[in-house]
């Protein structure tokens, strides 16, 4: 099975792609986008899982039970470099989503225990930072980090400039060990700028048990079951991707590639 997952015509809801946890094989995480015109909506129920909506870009209101989150957004594109509006929702709620405008949003999930209300996610909620340096330099948004309340489910955005990477030197977090690495599986939405661009990933185990490399571009998911997943952006092409990790216990502690930790070790 690829972990290459390419979107495809937008369904009656405006479905453009999705990964279940039976479709990738896995227990965790659940990840779906919808691309909505104008006046258009969908309904769900969150059913067992807890889910982060991302309007990734347009304004959307968005219901659930008695709450109403009315006209949210503010970016008309994850390139304009705006923290996003989110919704979290617990399982166990139907909700709903009218576009107000365009609306692309990605529907993130992970299993749900009920601990926590549906709530606004606002931008000046999102913690922003840079990490690395050089042509490792790369722009964070972090959406739902461990640090605020869920019960799986971690989101983050990452944006890496022209011709750097990302995700690097290589980590991984399939191992249930800590205080040294946590179990976690994750996917990878990709965006480019300008949109006919193409950016690479690769995702290999120590063994090489699971090696494999793929060119994405605009609009794909790259599934993250095991092992090291770097990413890299072709000159003149931004890199945008939105992460989605869950695991049996939610704390992102990840290992570098033993091979390259002497990056680190030099910075």
């Amino acid at each position: 099975m690829t972990l290459l997952v390419r979107p495809h015509a937008p369904s009656e809801d405006g479905t453009l792609l999705e990964v279940t946890p039976e479709s990738a094989g896995w227990t965790h995480v659940g990840f779906r986008v919808h691309c909505l015109k104008q006046g258009e909506r969908f309904e769900r129920h969150t059913e067992s899982r807890e889910q982060c909506l991302v309007l990734l870009s347009g304004r959307a209101t968005v219901r659930t039970g008695d709450q109403t989150f009315e006209n949210i957004g503010e970016r008309m594109s994850v390139f304009e470099h705006l923290p996003p509006y989110s919704v979290y929702l617990p399982d166990g709620i139907a909700y709903s989503v009218e576009a107000l405008t365009e609306l692309e949003i990605a529907v993130c999930s992970a299993p749900g225990h009920g601990n926590h209300a549906a709530r606004l996610i606002r931008p000046e909620q999102v913690a922003c930072s840079t990490r690395g340096e050089g042509t490792n330099t790369r722009h964070v948004q972090d959406i739902l980090p461990q640090t605020e309340p869920a019960d799986s489910l971690l989101v983050v955005e990452v944006y890496t400039p022209p011709g750097n990477w990302s995700s690097y030197p290589p980590h991984k977090h399939c191992a249930d060990n800590l205080p040294e690495e946590s179990f976690l599986e994750e996917t990878y939405y990709h965006k480019l700028n300008p949109s006919q661009g193409f950016a690479f990933q690769r995702v290999y185990t120590d063994d090489r048990s699971l090696d494999e490399t793929m060119a994405v571009e605009d609009g794909c998911c790259v599934m993250v079951p095991e092992g090291y997943h770097p990413a890299a952006a072709p000159h003149g092409y931004e890199l945008y991707y939105l992460n989605v990790m869950a695991g049996p216990k939610r704390v992102w502690k990840f290992k570098n590639d033993p091979a390259h930790e002497w990056i680190v070790e030099q910075a």
